[in-house]
């Protein structure tokens, strides 16, 4: 960090958050809000003589709460600019002036009362977002008496604790009465992989090897403490892991398959005692420990909601963020120029959070030192003579690349260099305003006509989505898997290409089934284009219903591109229903769509 201070092509905002971001790749304009420090950055020295008189003490969040602040502090030892700052929800000294010690005691009269926030703009290339993670809460887990028994602690708790730097200065104590354990226990996977609702499913990565390491340094600075580590299963898969497990193994730690039910204190000897059936004797065992250290696990951060409503990201189920592809673009956002690093999609440990962003600074630099980004050509053109400025296709747009003006009447424009060619926009649009090159209405149509010339009873039309059902099904073809003939595939670059009338032109050109396919819903490749997907699709079994259609005929899927044994399944699905459908039945749909009675415009 005091490299990146130093830089003279690095400007450092700290204290501040991202308000706003808008434009595209190479032209972003970002809306960034700081905080006052009440304190002059260029003159403040860091002698800490203003917070040796102040009055007012607070919990030092980066101590875990193991040690005490003052209203104004340093952020923490190796903050840039090490500068201090002023908490002032807790200081004295403003309006009326009820304390200035500070002030008074600052020989360079840095200190400021009066800053204000600051809202600034800045122009940006490329974006990389690193937004950190969050430690989970332990105190849902009753059973382990955390906050009730002083020498329950968390893992994060215990680094501070044994830190030279900390508030014992690396000594390893007891909270209760500051002597040292003789027995430290470590309970592992506290909110991880848990499915109880009171913690994460996943695995935090991390838990196993920070314990492990935790471990050894017990035993290497007081070799007389005991350590005992109840663990589900040891995920130790980084280089040089599985050696560092069987060292700490080695050096004395006593590793128990199982976790503790419950944690409970002797009232006498305050000692902690721990029920647990150890997975491999079988049998329900009582152990005694001093200290019980709880290895949490890490959960994405509470705001970063707001980040992904301000740069149009994805997120996974467990809420850190979804890259564009876990193996081809593992750094890249869906939106064009945005890059993730560290933990941003992810719990990692430093070794990766480090690797992960010099490759998002490398594909950074990529796009910046050519000057220019290389459009595809499949984006989305307007007519400005066919808009009714409604805003749909504003709304529709996954990533922002479209703008209207409802107001004064401006037509919509679209940003080309932000626009991916989902072509939701276009399946959208009542007026038929916007083309999506290379795969218009036309063309989509033709493929449709050109299926069903020739028996189209024995035909089943497949609209599927490029990245993923596309994909399954070329996976299906390369896997030798055997899947009914009767099915013909209009490849749409997403699901959310396909428009109403494509469907009904299929149905009337005398089609049994159709069947739309997109990737899974929680996993668009176009962030959240198959959500549109799902209302229209859902609208058309509506008004087929109503017009006597067997709304089973329209049926949609979501298969990804590995899953090609899933696409065989769903296709022979689909041409079972399709063998119960009559000519009657197609005949009849032919009629209500001769004389439009879905009141949805048939291309002919």
């Amino acid at each position: 960090m005091a490299d990146v201070a130093r830089h003279p092509r690095i400007e450092l905002h700290t204290l501040a958050t991202v308000e706003a971001a808008s434009g595209s790749v190479g032209n972003f304009k970002v809306k960034i809000r700081q905080k006052p420090r009440y304190v002059d950055v260029d003159a403040c020295t860091a002698c800490g003589d203003c917070a040796k008189v102040c009055p007012v003490l607070l919990p030092n969040e980066f101590e875990a709460g193991l040690m005490t602040k003052r209203a104004i502090h340093q952020l923490f030892p190796q903050a840039v600019p090490a500068a201090y700052v002023i908490d002032m929800d807790h200081c004295l000294g403003t309006n009326p002036i009820a304390c200035g010690k500070c002030a008074e005691a600052c020989g360079v009269h840095c200190i400021d009362y009066d800053d204000q926030e600051k809202v600034f703009e800045v122009e940006v290339g490329t974006i990389i977002v690193a937004t950190g993670q969050d430690v989970m809460d332990p105190t849902p887990f009753e059973e382990y008496g955390y906050t009730r028994y002083e020498n329950v602690l968390t893992s994060l708790e215990f680094e501070r604790l044994i830190s030279p730097l900390g508030p014992t200065l690396g000594h390893l104590i007891k909270l209760s009465d500051r002597t040292l354990p003789k027995t430290v226990a470590f309970i592992q996977c506290v909110g991880s992989r848990c499915d109880d609702g009171r913690g994460k499913p996943y695995c935090s990565n991390i838990c196993c090897m920070n314990t492990i390491k935790d471990s050894l340094l017990i035993r290497d600075h007081w070799p007389d403490v005991e350590v005992k580590i109840f663990y589900i299963d040891i995920r130790a898969f980084g280089k040089g892991f599985e050696d560092m497990y069987k060292r700490s193994k080695a050096a004395g730690a006593k590793y128990i398959r199982g976790i503790p039910g419950e944690v409970m204190e002797d009232p006498e000897t305050k000692e902690l005692i721990l029920h647990v059936e150890n997975g491999d004797t079988g049998r329900l065992e009582e152990h005694r420990a001093e200290m019980v250290i709880l290895s949490v696990g890490m959960e994405a951060p509470a705001d970063m909601r707001k980040l992904q409503t301000i740069l149009n990201l994805q997120k996974t189920p467990d809420g850190f963020y979804l890259e564009a592809h876990p193996k081809l673009l593992p750094v890249d956002a869906a939106t064009k120029g945005v890059f993730f690093a560290g933990t941003a999609e992810g719990p990692k440990d430093v070794k990766d959070s480090v690797t992960q962003a010099s490759a998002a600074a490398a594909r950074a630099l990529r796009l910046m030192a050519e000057g220019k980004v290389h459009i595809p050509a499949i984006t989305s053109t307007i007519d400005e003579d066919l808009c009714k400025f409604c805003e749909v296709c504003a709304k529709a747009c996954p990533y922002g690349a479209i703008t209207v003006d409802r107001k004064t009447k401006k037509p919509a424009v679209v940003a080309e260099a932000a626009c991916a060619g989902c072509g939701t926009c276009g399946a959208e649009c009542a007026t038929g305003a916007i083309t999506m090159k290379h795969f218009t209405d036309e063309q989509i149509i033709a493929q449709v006509d050109a299926m069903l010339a020739d028996r189209p009873e024995e035909k089943i039309v497949v609209f599927a989505c490029n990245w993923c059902s596309y994909a399954g099904g070329d996976f299906a073809g390369v896997s030798r898997l055997q899947y009914p003939p009767t099915m013909r595939l209009v490849r749409t670059m997403c699901s959310g290409r396909v428009d109403k009338k494509f469907v009904l032109h299929a149905f009337a050109k005398g089609a049994p089934v159709v069947l739309v396919s997109g990737c899974h819903y929680v996993d668009c490749h176009y962030i959240d284009a198959n959500r549109w997907t799902q209302k229209r699709v859902e609208r058309l079994w509506d008004q087929l219903e109503r017009k006597g259609i067997r709304p089973e005929r329209l049926q949609l899927e979501w298969i990804s591109s590995a899953e090609g044994a899933k696409f065989q399944t769903v296709m022979e699905a689909i041409e079972k229903i399709r063998r119960t459908v009559t000519p009657e039945e197609i005949e009849h749909t032919k009629k209500v769509l001769e004389k439009n009675l879905l009141e949805v415009p048939i291309l002919v």
